[in-house]
């Protein structure tokens, strides 16, 4: 009824109240024309709700790389553990990202993943069933315990090389000086050799990409760094050096772009770095976390803004859905580059 309400204001013409006619037409997927990704992606921005944001995230991931934009990476461990460790890695592989940020998860998973697979479950199965025949899951992913075997022995093997190689040298390792050693490590270890090339911390070791990992003591790794402690006292990590360096390497890009799967450490992280720069000129958000309970995790892009994390006038875009389904998408778009 709020139009009848206006219509003595208006008079005879209500449609010059606010024209609408030069703004976009919302418009879905016309499955009566041939099928193209390319025409696909695009029905994206037009498609209103969550699905224009994703149409909005492509259209910047294609801008920052037309513009050959130096693009970072956070991403949350969960992400390695689904399909998504596969886009990682060809991202890490054809040299598209300048630097990585994630936790210990993603890197035990990817050590383990290079060794032996995860399975598909389900997210109703039981709990004791699963403790009793040794089984980890992650949310439908079932992980069995002895890929954590293979990847203590995989550290067992690393740790006093890296070790020796920090007497030798008189310093303390940053993280991403240690994921370069793991990712080096995978390429010689026996039980991950013949898949090193599914691993994106292999690549990043190749390819000279920092993987920085401000919460490496969590998880597994953390696990095993409670022996790895007893048995060399004086095994320390530098994490103070993953600020410096991270925040260098941002100071010294004229532009930059972040894209920023989940929340929690990997994303505060690689944001507060781009204080430093006085924030990212491009900025993607593939999240299912809200901002209404102030979490990091869940925070929107204007309050990123007010911490100087992205430019005001930066290109920026929040798609709130599962990265399991908005990130194969807009990789998608990569093969519709010109």
């Amino acid at each position: 009824m709020w139009i009848w309400d206006k219509r003595q204001e208006l008079g005879k013409k209500p449609k010059n109240y606010l024209s609408l006619d030069k703004f976009p037409k919302i418009q879905g997927l016309d499955l009566e024309k041939e099928f193209n990704l390319d025409s696909f992606l695009e029905t994206y921005t037009h498609m209103g709700f969550q699905g224009s944001n994703l149409g909005m995230a492509i259209s910047i991931l294609k801008e920052m790389l037309e513009k050959k934009t130096p693009i970072y990476m956070s991403f949350t461990g969960n992400m390695i553990s689904s399909g998504n460790r596969e886009l990682i890695t060809y991202l890490v592989k054809n040299k598209l990202l300048a630097g990585i940020v994630t936790s210990a998860a993603s890197i035990e998973e990817d050590v383990m993943k290079s060794h032996l697979p995860f399975h598909l479950g389900t997210f109703e199965a039981s709990g004791s069933f699963l403790l009793e025949n040794t089984i980890g899951r992650i949310g439908n992913i079932f992980v069995p315990a002895e890929r954590y075997l293979y990847f203590e022995r995989f550290l067992n093997e690393l740790i006093p090389e890296i070790y020796k190689k920090q007497k030798s040298l008189g310093k303390v390792f940053c993280t991403h000086e240690i994921t370069k050693e793991i990712g080096l490590h995978i390429a010689k270890n026996e039980y991950t050799q013949k898949n090193k090339e599914t691993s994106f911390l292999y690549w990043a070791a190749v390819h000279n990409i920092p993987v920085f990992c401000p919460g490496i003591t969590d998880g597994g790794l953390g696990d095993i760094s409670t022996f790895i402690k007893k048995k060399y006292p004086d095994f320390y990590i530098d994490i103070t050096g993953d600020n410096q360096a991270l925040t260098k390497k941002l100071m010294n890009e004229k532009t930059a772009g972040c894209i920023v799967l989940g929340g929690g450490l990997s994303k505060h992280f690689l944001l507060n770095a781009a204080i430093f720069r006085d924030g990212f000129e491009y900025a993607i958000y593939l999240t299912t976390a809200t901002y209404f309970d102030g979490s990091d995790s869940g925070g929107n892009q204007e309050e990123a803004i007010s911490w100087a994390k992205i430019k005001p006038q930066g290109k920026r875009v929040k798609v709130i859905s599962d990265a399991t389904i908005t990130f194969p998408i807009l990789m998608s778009a990569l093969k519709c580059r010109k």
